[in-house]
């Protein structure tokens, strides 16, 4: 097969989110599958740590589309372009953007449609843009792939999408996400907290990841216990709205909130390892996988109710209401009982075993490759 690839999240030391995915699944397709040729398709000189094999040839299009009106010229024009002469049998988009006018058949990775819950989440032109573009998407493409069955869900709800198009892969963790000594959690301690013990959010500082409720829910934990806890935020302040700025600041102990902004791999395994527990209560999430990081690293996990994180959870989480701050702030006390840690962590032993980069690249090129 000739199989094309929108690959321009693929950025060293810059991976994020769909990054991650798109760079986890895409290694293993191209070293599983050595006779395919593949074309990964970048806006920028691409780093040679993501030409994953001997069959993959870089190509590097024009302009640079980190805008809506430049995503427009992207696709429409320079990926349109591209695919007219590379000839690909197939066309794959991990961020499910698509080239609405090539002929070339297209399978669209959905991840979520939170803009169309949450809009007011989003800046006016993004929004436009996802609003307007993504519905197109999703009745172009051949295939769709998305992460969650609740996701699977959502896109049929809303754009009417027949479900057999649809072809559910859960996302995987890192392989480098696990246990760690008491000793490495004890440096890892004294380095970001102090040497307190600290409970973790990680992600995009967006509105969905809900901080202005995590921030007083934390408050609230602390006046009822008087507990050193820290909590420890890993994620830049990219989307870093009023709302978020007014909850921090408003906090009593904001001084035991520890900001390091974007981590690592390596060192966001460790930080993820030696948390007491991870504290992830978006109110709108198509898969979450930092979930999964925490199981595979024997960390107790406190995460929403709602959306898709219950089907990600499934019995090894303490699920709260993200809406409700008292929730949120009764689970944190609730896992700081040793027993009930201890029962998280088994019942995380046993679930994250159903999630796999190994099993989402077979899922994935499953999809690619078979007609049906």
């Amino acid at each position: 097969m000739k199989i094309a690839v929108n690959t321009r999240l693929l950025l060293k030391d810059k991976l994020e989110g769909i990054g991650w995915v798109t760079c986890e699944t895409l290694s293993r397709i191209v070293k599983a599958h050595p006779d395919d040729e593949f074309y990964f398709l970048f806006d920028r000189k691409p780093d040679p740590g993501f030409i994953f094999g001997d069959n993959v040839t870089p190509v590097v299009l024009c302009p640079q589309a980190r805008h809506p009106f430049l995503y427009v010229i992207y696709f429409e024009m320079s990926v349109r372009r591209a695919l007219r002469k590379i000839k690909p049998d197939v066309f794959v988009s991990p961020d499910a953007y698509l080239s609405l006018r090539s002929k070339t058949p297209q399978i669209a990775v959905f991840h979520d449609i939170n803009f169309e819950h949450f809009p007011q989440d989003f800046p006016r032109l993004a929004l436009w843009h996802y609003k307007k573009f993504f519905p197109k998407y999703a009745h172009k493409a051949m295939k769709i792939i998305t992460v969650s069955e609740f996701s699977k869900q959502d896109i049929i709800d809303n754009y009417k999408i027949e479900p057999g198009k649809i072809h559910v892969v859960y996302n995987g963790a890192n392989d480098g996400f696990k246990p760690i000594s008491e000793a490495d959690k004890a440096l890892v301690r004294n380095i970001y907290t102090s040497g307190c013990q600290y409970f973790m959010f990680v992600g995009s500082l967006h509105p969905r990841k809900n901080l202005a409720r995590l921030f007083p829910a934390y408050d609230l934990f602390k006046e009822r216990t008087g507990s050193d806890l820290k909590l420890l935020i890993v994620g830049e302040k990219r989307w870093w709205t009023e709302p978020i700025r007014q909850a921090y600041d408003a906090m009593i102990h904001k001084n035991d909130v520890v900001f390091v902004g974007h981590l690592q791999m390596p060192d966001l395994q460790r930080v993820t390892a030696a948390a007491l527990a991870s504290v992830y209560v978006s109110y709108f999430e198509g898969f979450g996988i930092p979930i999964i990081e925490a199981y595979k690293c024997d960390v107790p996990v406190i995460t929403s109710n709602v959306t898709s994180m219950p089907e990600v959870a499934g019995d090894a989480a303490l699920l709260v209401d993200p809406f409700n701050i008292e929730s949120i702030a009764s689970a944190m006390e609730l896992v700081m009982d040793e027993n009930i840690r201890n029962t998280l962590i088994e019942k995380g032993r046993v679930r994250r075993n159903d999630f796999s980069w190994d099993k989402a690249a077979e899922k994935w090129y499953d999809v690619i490759a078979n007609e049906s």
